[in-house]
């Protein structure tokens, strides 16, 4: 009788370790069988994160603004090569002062009162390096924000 009771007890015992086991192989304890009806959480979209590329991006810099907006600068008020020197020199560094005053996040008042220095600066450096007509076709162009698209006129229907 001893022999009997120890082979059931040792059977017990191995049947509730194993228990685990037999359940996530008969569909992690659903009543309905061996899992769900679409497989193992195949239709449950992943929760991903940020992709790396954002993290990854990093803000043009000056330079690099500057030259995207060089070539239409150039084609809009035909500058030779000495005035366009001396605009991409004076606009770059009037990009990288408003980087850097991005950076520190002043307030509102005194970022104004930074933003409008810089661009007297920058107004007075190309004032001496460019022709006046050429100067003034700039300040046309930079109130325009760079858009150098021309407009058409619209013609008028003839009764």
């Amino acid at each position: 009788m001893k022999r009997i009771q120890t082979i059931f007890f040792l059977a017990f015992l191995l049947g509730l370790l194993s228990m685990n086991d037999l359940v996530a192989q008969y569909g992690y304890g659903s009543p309905y069988g061996y899992g769900s009806r679409y497989g193992r959480q195949r239709n449950m979209v992943p929760q991903a994160g940020p992709t790396e590329s954002k993290k990854d991006e990093t803000p043009p810099t000056a330079d690099e603004i500057v030259d995207d907006q060089m070539p239409s600068i150039t084609e809009a008020l035909g500058l030779d090569p000495f005035e366009q020197a001396v605009v991409r020199t004076s606009l770059v560094q009037s990009v990288q002062q408003r980087i850097e005053l991005q950076i520190l996040q002043l307030e509102p008042l005194q970022m104004k009162e930074e933003i409008e220095k810089i661009e007297r600066r920058q107004n007075e450096e190309l004032k001496a390096g460019l022709p006046e007509d050429k100067y003034n076709a700039f300040l046309e162009l930079q109130e325009n924000r760079f858009n150098t698209k021309k407009v058409k006129k619209k013609k008028k229907k003839k009764d």
